[in-house]
């Protein structure tokens, strides 16, 4: 689930001719883009619903849940930030993990995609899109579940929730996984815990979280491409966050502060035993923040701003050892107001502009200028309107680029700087009662991208190297609500030309494997009341890879066949079958797919 308008920065008036004092309004629509939220190997994460979903491509090793990288508009896994209430919750060790969020879904809202002047605004060292989520209501209620499947899975989850005088909330849920995995060496063992404590009267929301999770994953090939080296990964990771969240007449304030400590213990090969040594590739990192974000309406402006700093720490590795610091400062604010032009019965104009200021303790400040104009209007047709856009953004590369060893598997740069990017964007859209449309082109040029290269006579040392690309594209979505049948269609077309100084790089691990075009299709389907199907389509045809053993083109389908109890509570069964067409499409070069999986589960609410 996801908003739908407000990745298009739209502003709406209501038609009152009664009213002189007509007061405008703001549409935000939240509607499902995927059909089913729950994945058949594992328990449910953040990153479970940007599976199928439209405007985010998801490219896993192993389970999505195990490890993913979320790109967006042929972006790379760096260039996605994730942010809960005020604050971007950043990895500096690497993106791969940006995605480690050890806080169950149900506990968050929808995630909102943030793109162009919204990115800018709101987002923090994520070059072209954030993924934003606000803590979630308590309510009184539980939720058991228990499940198992094929290749020895087994899974369960609690959720207990209780709320006092109708202000106070407390959440605690747990959940834990494991498996044999569809492939050998494919194991797993997760464990996540929560406590959601939450103040919510009727303007104001105060909430604190502590997650926890380790996650211990095995799969071939996850990150170097080779299927012969049977690699795992082990994270741990803790996460305090409180935040703030204030309504006030017709705007809101936000604050927010994290705390983030991983630990990671990579192995290329767990065949040999490595520890406190080179090649053993241990670290840890912590990072704190603070941020904020409002709006403040006035008669004639709307003042939109948000800022966070951030400290981060490399506190030990055994292979980050090179680059000049292990320790770095951020800071960024943004201030981007907007004026809306309204005539009751005719089409609205809102205007957007204002800039973005970064800023770190390592490589000085970069400033982005924004602006956008919307034409809009609101009549028995639907919802329609015009946006074009300008957004600029800028971010910096984590450890593993800057601090690794010059050359070897994973070659580092400690000469890489920042990373800017400048986007043009025109978007098409009518929303209705029963369907809704958007269609976006959009141009990005993206300035010193950090990539991971190698020459195809040497595949199995990577450098860090920085490349400017020129992306095009087209992404377009539809959904459309009948009585029984909810269907959601998409489609992404890219191109990218790059170049990346130097003649001896003939290929990329990242920035060029992308696909040309990608479809997704969601259908849900209310064969009862309480009997639900529901299934989600990926078809791409990727770009050539020469590492790439699978065929380009691939088609997954996941399938979840669900008895639901009315209102919420009461005895539920579900069988969900990931990867139903059994593809091998490999989405890391080399990595091999993950088998098809089948699981049975059963849940009790309360």
């Amino acid at each position: 689930m996801l908003t739908f308008v407000g990745m298009c920065s739209i502003g709406f008036a209501s038609e009152n001719t009664d009213d002189e004092n007509e007061e405008s309004i703001k549409i935000i629509v939240i509607e499902a883009r995927v059909a089913n939220e729950r994945p058949a190997g594992t328990y449910a994460s953040p990153v479970t619903e940007l599976r199928f979903d439209p405007a985010t491509e998801l490219h896993s090793r192993g389970l999505p849940e195990g490890q993913a990288d979320v790109t967006v508009r042929g972006s790379l896994f760096e260039n996605t930030g994730f942010k809960i209430g005020a604050v971007t919750i950043m990895d500096p060790q690497t993106g791969h993990y940006a995605a480690e969020l050890p806080i169950a879904p149900t506990l968050l809202s929808s995630p909102d995609i943030l793109l162009g002047i919204d990115n800018t605004l709101a987002g923090f060292n994520s070059n072209v899109t954030t993924i934003a989520y606000s803590p979630a209501k308590i309510t009184d209620g539980g939720t058991l579940q228990v499940g198992a499947g094929n290749d020895d899975l087994q899974f369960q989850s609690l959720d207990l929730a209780n709320v006092v005088n109708n202000s106070w909330g407390l959440t605690l849920s747990l959940a834990r996984s494991e498996s044999d995995g569809t492939i050998p060496n494919g194991d797993h063992e997760f464990e996540r815990y929560n406590v959601q404590l939450q103040y919510n009267d009727v303007d104001t929301q105060s909430d604190l979280f502590i997650g926890y999770q380790d996650k211990f994953y095995g799969w071939p090939g996850a990150y170097t491409g080779f299927a012969s080296l049977a690699e795992t990964d082990h994270t741990k990771t803790t996460l305090l966050l409180a935040n703030h969240h204030v309504d006030t007449n017709g705007g809101f304030w936000e604050v927010g502060g994290f705390y983030r400590y991983l630990e990671d213990n990579y192995d290329f090969d767990r065949t040999t035993q490595e520890a406190n040594t080179l090649g053993a590739f241990d670290h840890e990192t912590r990072v704190f923040g603070i941020g904020f974000q409002g709006q403040h309406n006035s008669h004639l402006l709307d003042w939109h701003y948000a800022g966070q700093v951030t400290a981060d720490e490399l506190v030990n590795s055994t292979d980050l050892t090179e680059g000049n610091f292990n320790s770095r400062k951020y800071g960024s604010f943004s201030f981007v107001p907007s004026i809306e032009l309204r005539e009751p019965g005719k089409r609205n104009i809102l205007l957007r502009f204002g800039a973005n200021i970064d800023w770190s303790s390592e490589d000085g400040s970069y400033v982005s200028p924004v602006l956008g104009i919307t034409l809009s209007k609101i009549d028995a047709s639907g919802n329609r309107f015009l946006t074009l856009e300008y957004a600029s953004s800028s971010q910096l590369p984590g450890y593993t680029a800057l601090k690794s060893r010059p050359t070897g598997l994973f070659g580092g740069n400690a000469d890489l700087g920042r990373e800017r990017s400048k986007q043009v964007s025109l978007t098409l859209g009518n929303h209705t009662s029963t369907w809704n449309g958007q269609l976006t082109f959009f141009y990005r040029k993206d300035n010193d991208l950090i990539d991971w290269t190698f020459t195809s006579a040497v595949p199995f040392s990577r450098q860090a190297n920085s490349v400017d690309l020129d992306v095009t594209g087209l992404e377009s979505i539809y959904k459309h609500h009948w009585n029984l049948v909810d269907l959601i269609f998409g489609y992404t077309y890219l191109n990218k030309d790059s170049n990346y100084s130097t003649a001896d790089i003939d290929a990329s691990f990242y920035a060029l494997n992308f696909a040309r075009h990608r479809v997704t299709l969601a259908l849900h389907y209310h064969i009862t009341e309480k009997l639900h199907l529901r299934l989600d389509h990926e078809f791409r045809v990727q770009e050539d890879n020469p590492l790439r053993t699978s065929s380009n083109d691939a088609l997954v389908v996941s399938a979840n066949l669900a008895w639901e109890p009315l209102n919420g509570k009461g005895l539920g069964f579900a069988l969900t079958v990931d990867n139903l067409t059994d593809s091998d499409y490999q989405q890391f070069p080399g990595t091999p797919a993950v088998g098809r999986q089948i699981s049975l589960s059963a849940s009790y609410l309360w």
